[in-house]
């Protein structure tokens, strides 16, 4: 059972999605919010979250900056009338986003694959990675890494929520982390479970983040990508 939130300052909309909500998932744990402070101040658990970006006072965006620094792993979908604020969604690690008027079977589609994505995290073993930076040394859980990219002495892991420069290299990450990880390309290593699309030349994890493959590695990528989703997931 998913618990999903619906945040918009239009009650309208509020109204007209949570019935679309309920009309695909009539399952779920659905609560509705009027404005981005409400969600904070709510202070519960959520899988899944519907963010009208355009609200005031507090828009979708910093709404999502807010939600993420208390919950990583959180899927957030973007509600917006405008195609051009979807690049700005994916800066802060959206699942995906919605234009409006929502069409039901989009939603629906949306909603099928969070339900998947929340189960597969609820499954995954709990495989973690000690990293160091110049500041501070912690532990990150593999599950939220989407890929990590070279840059010079170090690298940058690329996970839900932001972006980290660790000390390493790409050869030592790509025998720590195993199979599950691909090395596309001399300068990236991508996490196989968070693989939305892919073509000859880029691979699109399910954020929108895109990562590098090299056209001599594709079919090995293909060959190993299939292995995995028939094997490698729990």
């Amino acid at each position: 059972m998913l618990r999903i939130a619906v945040c918009d300052d239009e009650p309208q909309i509020v109204k007209q999605l949570a019935d679309m909500v309920m009309q695909c998932a009539p399952d779920c744990e659905l609560s509705c919010y009027e404005d981005g402070e409400a969600v904070l101040k709510a202070q519960k658990t959520f899988d899944l979250i519907f963010i009208d970006i355009q609200m005031k006072p507090l828009n979708g965006l910093e709404t999502a900056k807010r939600v993420r620094s208390l919950d990583e792993g959180v899927l957030i979908v973007f509600i917006t009338g405008w195609k051009e604020y979807v690049f700005d969604a994916f800066d802060v690690g959206a699942f995906h986003y919605l234009l409006k008027p929502v069409q039901i079977e989009k939603l629906r589609e949306i909603l099928q694959r969070a339900q998947r994505e929340t189960e597969r995290k609820k499954h995954a073993k709990k495989k973690q990675l000690f990293l160091k930076t110049r500041e501070k040394s912690f532990v990150l859980n593999v599950e939220n890494i989407l890929f990590l990219e070279n840059a010079l002495r170090k690298v940058i892991i690329h996970t839900d929520a932001q972006k980290l420069f660790v000390y390493g290299t790409m050869s030592e990450f790509e025998k720590k982390l195993g199979p599950e990880f691909y090395r596309s390309h001399r300068g990236y290593l991508v996490n196989m479970a968070r693989i939305a699309e892919y073509d000859t030349e880029i691979i699109r994890m399910d954020n929108g983040e895109t990562a590098y493959l090299t056209k001599k590695h594709y079919q090995d990528f293909v060959k190993c990508y299939m292995r995995f989703l028939r094997n490698g997931r729990e």
